[in-house]
């Protein structure tokens, strides 16, 4: 695996769980929009609660498990990063891997951010990339 698939799977892992997160909110929204009995509606004094809340509540839970795997897998992962981070000798190297797979920056944020041109970020990231030890 070179270092650049590497480094993009927490970027991937991130944005899997954001879209879990929306996923979430969703059933969250669907379950909220469960109505009760109407005015004037006969009420039965049944205990049940109403099976489609229910069932919304189920995968709320279930979604709110995986999202906290996933959580956890992205915090190991990105500590595995970190440390094969702080190996690198070259501090504008790591900051810019930093940058780039850690907080997600955009190009134009890293150059704004480094005070340099387009092209010396990405002459930078070619050798960060060269100089990025995989973990195994």
């Amino acid at each position: 695996m070179t270092a650049k698939e590497y480094l993009r799977k927490a970027f991937r892992l991130n944005e899997l769980i954001e879209a879990d997160v929306g996923e979430l909110g969703h059933l969250r929204d669907l379950a909220g929009r469960i109505s009760g009995p109407q005015l004037g509606e006969r009420v039965q004094s049944s205990r049940n609660p109403d099976p489609a809340f229910v069932r919304y509540l189920g995968d709320i839970a279930e979604m709110e498990e995986k999202i906290n795997r996933e959580i956890c897998e992205l915090v190991m992962f990105r500590k595995q990063i970190r440390e094969s981070l702080e190996k690198m000798t070259d501090r504008e190297e790591r900051l810019l891997l930093t940058y780039r797979y850690l907080k997600n920056y955009t190009w134009d944020d890293i150059v704004r951010k480094l005070h340099v041109s387009s092209r010396t970020v990405h002459r930078i990231h070619a050798s960060a990339l060269r100089n990025f030890h995989v973990p195994e």
